[in-house]
């Protein structure tokens, strides 16, 4: 079997279960020592019995207990990585919760909390991974380095999900950290991209509730082991041209998103617009543009495998 992350070591956030749990078993088949990231004390059973099944493969892997949240932990589990296998390689951003509820109902604990676990989760374990990479370029004096990092975004963000405000725009921001972070990394050899999953888990056991599984004996089409190759190939050296780049994945299919373009510009035709020349310029062109269309792209949720935007 082909291990292209031989030598190499990881770090999983939220891998006791579900979609980090087969990310961390994936990385962990295909060479690499894993470190499980869990929160809490209830969760070490889970985040240990991931281990275990690393091990019974004559893989390696350790387990950290800790909320990637607060800024000191997240340092900490880098720090377990690096003293524990030598060095860091890959960091899978996977931890997150759900707080859902509509915009005009939503509490600020409700917000608070999923922004500050996804988005400022990701930020923190990239910070001090980010610093590692640089002073491993910096000692090797200014060579490459592997680096990879994957964070999870969410088709919420694309698509604009009503009832997760909060979720949509933690999912959003982490696409910006992901491009900065490509562009301020890319130097010393590392490489950051977002994936879009799409997979039941615990977290998204309501989300799913009415999505069927596959025929049967298929696998069923949102099961996580579908999203778990490509954040191995991206942890891989043969993803080290791909950086700051966005996917949608799940049930057999990868779909590269494109950047933001430029839809349409306007000039004024003097010093500054006035309301009457914006009027006339963009009033007769959101006239032809359909109806509620918006900068979300919800033809993402129709993309199926084998179908592309099919049912």
């Amino acid at each position: 079997m082909s291990q292209p992350l031989a030598d190499l070591s990881a770090v999983v956030t939220g891998a006791g279960r579900g979609l980090g749990r087969a990310e961390a078993v994936e990385l962990a088949r295909l060479g690499a020592a894993v470190v499980v990231n869990e929160y809490g004390e209830d969760s070490r059973a889970a985040a240990e019995e991931v281990a275990e099944e690393i091990r019974a493969e004559g893989g390696r892997a350790t387990v950290h207990l800790g909320d990637i949240a607060d800024h000191a932990t997240a340092g900490a589990l880098v720090g377990l990585a690096v003293d524990t296998y030598g060095r860091l390689d890959v960091l899978v951003n996977n931890a997150g919760i759900l707080r859902d509820r509509m915009v005009f109902s939503m509490t600020e604990d409700e917000w608070d909390a999923v922004v500050r676990v996804h988005l400022k989760g990701h930020f923190n374990t990239t910070r001090f991974a980010a610093a590692h990479w640089r002073a491993r370029a910096k000692a090797a004096g200014g060579a490459p380095v592997h680096g990879r990092i994957v964070n999870t975004s969410s088709e919420a963000f694309l698509a604009g999900s009503a009832g997760q405000p909060n979720y949509a725009a933690a999912k959003g921001g982490i696409v910006g950290l992901t491009t900065s972070t490509a562009h301020a990394l890319a130097r010393y050899g590392v490489t950051c991209n977002a994936i879009c999953p799409r997979a039941r888990t615990r977290m998204t056991a309501e989300v799913f509730a009415g999505v069927g599984g596959g025929a049967p004996g298929e696998p069923d089409p949102l099961a996580p082991e579908h999203v778990a190759p490509l954040v191995g190939y991206l942890a891989s050296p043969a993803a080290a041209a791909v950086n700051g780049q966005l996917f949608v994945v799940h049930g057999g299919m990868v779909a590269v998103m494109e950047r933001p373009r430029v839809a349409a510009a306007f000039d004024t035709a003097k010093g500054a617009f006035t309301y009457e020349e914006l009027d006339a310029c963009l009033g007769p062109y959101y006239a032809a543009r359909p109806p509620g269309e918006t900068f979300a792209a919800t033809e993402v949720l129709a993309l199926r495998h084998g179908g592309g935007a099919g049912a």
